[in-house]
């Protein structure tokens, strides 16, 4: 199905350990400055979850954004036919599991593990703007421990250690390949500390300020 994405890049030369906690510092900012401009924007996920290092769950879905985080998440695999509604603020998502039935639709606290992804991530916390937070909590509050920093002219890949996103709790490691056309993430890699696998997200054909309308956001 989607490709996984490969990155061929030219290493630097090896810096300190503070120059490249600084030069990921400002590729982060980069993101924040760039997305500031965005209103709107679209892609395609392919999310790999692990346990024990193996795979044991695999997602696809369309992925759409608006201000005030507007979202909505349509799933081609393993649910052909659902969609999750969610609006900024609100304490639960709307779900309707048969997009040709809109009149079918239910809704469910954000902590309900229904609608939890497989790492306990809810709804409010699948979007660019919470990613590029998190991003900078954690270069502010953990010790960074660079390990590489490859840049060629389309694609930066870098490294952060971070408490994980879903409770701030544990330590881990998140290995992130950025696109500098969008200045958005094309695939997110997140590991126990010793290394086994815990999630692999692949991003794909982001489409931003296209105008996406409210009513599709309404379920």
């Amino acid at each position: 199905m989607l490709a996984l994405m490969l990155f061929v890049g030219v290493r630097f030369p090896p810096p300190s350990e503070g120059a490249d906690e600084n030069r990921v510092l400002a590729v982060v900012r980069k993101m924040d400055s760039a997305f500031k401009t965005v209103e709107d924007y679209t892609c395609e996920v392919e999310q790999i979850f692990y346990q024990n290092g193996e795979e044991n769950n695999r997602y696809r879905f369309k992925f759409y954004f608006k201000r005030e985080k507007k979202i909505r998440v349509d799933f081609s695999h393993p649910y052909p036919s659902l969609t999750i509604f969610y609006r900024g603020g609100a304490g639960e998502a709307t779900v309707m599991p048969i997009r040709s039935l809109p009149a079918l639709k239910f809704q469910f606290s954000i902590d309900n593990p229904i609608i939890l992804t497989p790492a306990g991530q809810r709804i409010n916390q699948t979007d660019m703007e919470y990613f590029i937070k998190f991003l900078f909590n954690n270069l502010e509050r953990v010790k960074q421990k660079m390990d590489e920093f490859y840049e060629d002219k389309d694609q930066i890949r870098f490294w952060v250690w971070g408490l994980d996103y879903v409770e701030g709790k544990d330590l881990e490691k998140y290995r992130i390949f950025l696109l500098k056309r969008e200045w958005l993430p094309s695939r997110i890699e997140r590991y126990h500390l010793k290394g086994k696998p815990l999630e692999v997200s692949i991003i794909q054909n982001y489409t931003i300020n296209t105008g996406l309308e409210d009513k599709l956001f309404i379920p």
